[in-house]
């Protein structure tokens, strides 16, 4: 909802390399405060991973993300993004071996129902055909991309520290941002949003609930856990970006958005049980 109301004053670009940046050192005096290693004693290959990982993930699919909420909005894009869990079944199937039942295929097709429902109207979301085709097609492959960077970490996740994980991830990814910004032709804009202002009411707070807190506590859950599973457990973050959207943002509650709500919170018990 923050980086939503961020999005209405600040670029997708400037926004997401904001929020990296200051992540990044919240990552990094947490470390030292709690006494863990910055830079630790492991092959190359997992450097070049989560480097690679938080590049695809970071710097690329969440500045495609942000592009595509301020097209369609919170509610919408929340159902969007529920191809995230079927993205990452897919791929643990293919490259961690990881199997799903019967139920769980079930609910990856009411998820994906979920998606069509709740786009297939346009009027009802005051969006253009050309925008909200658009926002779909950006939230879509923002999705798909951060898949593949999640199934790139399990691995190393599974015998890493979380806390050391998200660190290098994020800090990679900043890094990238930081040199584009630098010879952005708008880096003055870019950098200005580092600069104390009333946006910071919202860009601080999503920094720090979105990008410091639930990035560790969701890497975290795919570490215990299958990345399929937990992945679809992450989804029901939809529930609340619904709920939240109607309170805060005015976006309409409408018959279809409850009709996919529950489709998609139906598929996504059917994942996590099945």
């Amino acid at each position: 909802m923050f980086f939503r109301k961020s999005g209405e004053t600040t670029k997708p670009f400037a926004l997401n390399f904001f929020k990296n940046a200051i992540a990044s050192i919240l990552l990094i005096i947490t470390s030292l405060v709690l006494g863990q290693e910055i830079l630790r004693a492991v092959p190359s290959k997992d450097y070049i991973l989560l480097i690679v990982s938080g590049i695809i993930g970071i710097a690329i699919a969440d500045t495609i993300y942000f592009t595509s909420l301020n097209i369609l909005g919170a509610g919408v894009s929340s159902v969007v993004n529920c191809l995230f869990n079927p993205f990452v079944i897919g791929l643990s199937f293919i490259f961690l071996g990881e199997k799903l039942s019967a139920l769980q295929l079930i609910g990856v097709a009411l998820i994906i129902s979920a998606i069509a429902v709740t786009t297939v109207r346009v009027n009802a979301y005051a969006v253009q055909r050309k925008h909200l085709v658009l926002g779909i097609f950006l939230g879509v492959l923002s999705v798909f991309t951060m898949a593949i960077s999640v199934i790139m970490t399990k691995p190393i996740l599974d015998n890493s520290p979380v806390l050391w994980c998200t660190e290098v991830r994020l800090v990679s990814g900043t890094a990238v941002m930081a040199i584009i910004a630098v010879f952005h032709p708008r880096r003055r804009t870019i950098f200005r949003t580092f600069k104390p202002s009333p946006e910071w009411k919202y860009l601080i707070p999503g920094t720090i609930l979105g990008a410091y807190l639930a990035m560790v506590i969701w890497l975290g859950g795919i570490k215990y856990a299958y990345a399929s599973v937990s992945t679809a457990i992450n989804q029901t973050s939809v529930i609340f970006i619904f709920i939240l959207a109607a309170i805060f943002l005015k976006e309409r509650f409408t018959l279809r958005r409850f009709i996919g709500l529950v489709l998609s919170f139906t598929g996504i018990l059917l994942v996590t049980l099945g």
